[in-house]
Formats: C-alpha cells, sequence, structure tokens
C-alpha cells in the first residue's frame, strides 16, 4: 500500500509540475496577443491623447516631484526650521515628536499658501477641467500665482545673484522685471531668501531661552552646585515660561503674518 500511495503522489506531483509548464509556456502567446498600447493621438484642437499607460506613467514621474515642489516653491521650508530651532532653543530634543512638528508645518503651509492655492485652482483647473484651455495654458496660467507668491518672499539680492549665475543680465534680452524672470531662476532664489529668513526668526527665538540659561548657570555656579546640571532646572523653567507666554500662539501668529500679502 505504501508503494502504491508513493506512486500516486509522484504522478500527482509531476501533473502539477507539467501543468505549471504549459501555462507558462502560453504565457509569451497571450503577450504577444495583447501587447501593451504606448501612443499619442493628436487631437482637433491642438492638444495630445496618450494612452494609458503613458498617463500611468506622467501620473507617478508627477507624483515623484511632489516633496520637491513642497519643499522649495511653499513656506514649508521657513515653517519647519523655525520649528525645529523653537524644539533646540526649549530643550527638549524629542518633544514634540518629528511627526508632531511635520504635521503643523505641513498645515501651516497649507494654511499659508490657501489664497495663492484658489488662485491656481480658479484661473488655471477650472478652465482646463471645464476644456475651455489646454493642458500647457493650465500649466502657464497655473504658475503665475506661484511666482508671484516666491517673488514676493524674495529678496532683491537673491534675485540678482542668480539671475547673475544664469547669465541672464547680459544683452538685450535680459528681463525688464521679476516677473519676467525663469522659474529656474526664482526657485533657487526663493529658497534662499526662505533658509535667511527663517534663521533670522529662529535667532530671535533663541535669546529668551538663552538668557535663560545663562541666568541659571550663574545662579547654580554662584551657589557652589556643580553636580547639577543646569539644563535640569532651566527646562521647567523655560517651559513655564513658554506656557506662561502662550509661546505657539505667539510663534505661529509670527510665521503666517510673516507671510501677511503674499
Amino acid at each position: 500500500m505504501r508503494a502504491t500511495d508513493a506512486g500516486r503522489a509522484a504522478a500527482k506531483a509531476f501533473g502539477i509540475a507539467l501543468a505549471l509548464c504549459a501555462a507558462f509556456a502560453c504565457l509569451p502567446a497571450h503577450a504577444d496577443a495583447t501587447p501593451i498600447q504606448v501612443s499619442a493621438t493628436p487631437l482637433a484642437g491642438g492638444g495630445t491623447q496618450y494612452s494609458i499607460p503613458v498617463q500611468t506613467l506622467l501620473f507617478f514621474t508627477a507624483l515623484s516631484f511632489l516633496p520637491a515642489v513642497l519643499l522649495m516653491m511653499t513656506s514649508f521650508t521657513r515653517v519647519i526650521i523655525v520649528l525645529s530651532l523653537m524644539r533646540s532653543a526649549l530643550g527638549t530634543q524629542t518633544t514634540p515628536p518629528n511627526q508632531v512638528l511635520l504635521g503643523l508645518a505641513l498645515f501651516l503651509t497649507l494654511f499659508i499658501m490657501g489664497p495663492t492655492l484658489d488662485k491656481v485652482y480658479d484661473e488655471a483647473y477650472v478652465p482646463y477641467a471645464q476644456q475651455k484651455i489646454t493642458f500647457d495654458q493650465a500649466l502657464a496660467t497655473g504658475s503665475v500665482p506661484v511666482k508671484g507668491f516666491m517673488l514676493k518672499q524674495t529678496r532683491a539680492t537673491d534675485l540678482e545673484l542668480f539671475t547673475r549665475l544664469a547669465r541672464l543680465d547680459e544683452g538685450a534680452a535680459a528681463p525688464k522685471q521679476a516677473s519676467d524672470l525663469p522659474i529656474r531662476v526664482i526657485i533657487p532664489a526663493f529658497v534662499t531668501s526662505e533658509l535667511k529668513t527663517a534663521f533670522q526668526i529662529g535667532f530671535m527665538v533663541y535669546i529668551p531661552f538663552l538668557v535663560i540659561d545663562m541666568v541659571v548657570a550663574s545662579v547654580m555656579m554662584a551657589m557652589g552646585m556643580m553636580m547639577l546640571s543646569p539644563v535640569l532646572v532651566a527646562l521647567p523653567i523655560k517651559l513655564m515660561l513658554f506656557v506662561l507666554a502662550d509661546g505657539w500662539n505667539l510663534l505661529v501668529s509670527s510665521l503666517v503674518a510673516s507671510y501677511a500679502g503674499s
């Protein structure tokens, strides 16, 4: 009986293997029968209709640029740097955690960029969704409010620097005004200005907490308390003063007010 069962098991395994080989052998035939359609069809209005695989590829390629757009073309850079310096000035290295700071910075960015995003939606997306303008026209129209936002927050010296580095200030074709500059010049100038402004705000935030640390360290040294870390004594004092002064309200309102009129 055991030999018979073993024979049946072997025959069954051989049958399964043969079926799998037949299935894999049929795969190339099916692949050749239904090839992936990669095409682009010109439209009557001058646009182009891409096939589904091409649209999917373009969509996921655009998604990979979203982090760069969020970091480099919005207020996110200034907000997250100021919040991080605020946490460092308090002396709480992991509180609030990074997830909380990133979430707060993200929603503050959406709040600050609200008017600009509304203009992009009304002037570019809605006409494009109604098929009144092409994709290229929608892209050009939508970039105007974003460029205006960045230019309002960019220092003239930074714009001059990158204009000079790009050699756009030479010849008769030099831009007459800042809005005529290409986006490849405006973005790095905007980021440079945002970094400088963020560190300036961070410096002003650091000063009161630095004074508290110095006072606590001086008092403890005068009292001869060498074995106790001044950080342990200064931390609750800084937290108490920060809460009593409603520090988060002041910080967030100052960040939002720094973009007033954008």
